[in-house]
């Protein structure tokens, strides 16, 4: 009777369904980034768990280890957070005053899941790094960079844009320019201890 209850998804039973359900929406929001197209998708159906694994994942792969509690120059865990997040709130905010018609966990959402392309750029140029440091390194993690930044742009816009007035567009779009630039430029500068 236990295996029965377990299995039909009844509360107050153990179940990975609601897990796996999560996981497989929050998978397909990162098809509709990694291709993006006009979709009512990632705006109706929102969440904040793509962005949260993105922004945590982001951050660790930033961090730098360091064995003594000295400063060393590079972003720490919270700083990339606070960046992160104070940054996409910001945007809504500027978003929600142009007039925009989309909800403010919507656009949170909208502007976290497409930091997944720079999460992609941070994970090559940290591969990257492993070799000898030169200028072909550089400008392989400059391209890189470049064309997951542009990528970043290009997904956000192709959500939020239709949201916008159509005489405010250029000033939706600014901030999201900026910061995507602020990440990119993070993961261009990073280089490990």
């Amino acid at each position: 009777m236990a295996k029965a209850a377990e299995s039909s998804g009844e509360p107050g039973t153990t179940s990975p369904r609601p897990l796996m359900r999560d996981l497989k929406a929050v998978g397909k929001k990162f098809m509709h980034v990694l291709y993006p197209r006009k979709s009512n998708t990632l705006l109706r159906d929102w969440d904040l768990w793509g962005p949260l694994i993105l922004c945590v994942t982001l951050a660790l792969m930033l961090q730098r280890s360091s064995v003594d509690s000295e400063k060393d120059g590079g972003p720490q865990f919270a700083e990339v957070f606070v960046i992160v997040w104070f940054g996409a709130v910001t945007i809504t905010l500027n978003s929600k005053l142009l007039g925009g018609n989309i909800s403010f966990f919507q656009s949170l959402c909208v502007l976290g899941y497409c930091i997944l392309p720079l999460t992609v750029a941070m994970l090559v140029c940290r591969l990257v790094l492993l070799a000898e440091q030169g200028p072909i390194n550089f400008m392989v993690r400059l391209f890189v960079v470049i064309v997951m930044f542009t990528w970043s742009i290009v997904a956000s816009t192709a959500f939020l844009a239709d949201s916008q007035p159509p005489n405010r567009k250029a000033l939706a779009i600014y901030p999201v320019f900026l910061f995507y630039f602020v990440i990119s430029w993070m993961i261009l500068t990073f280089t490990p201890q």
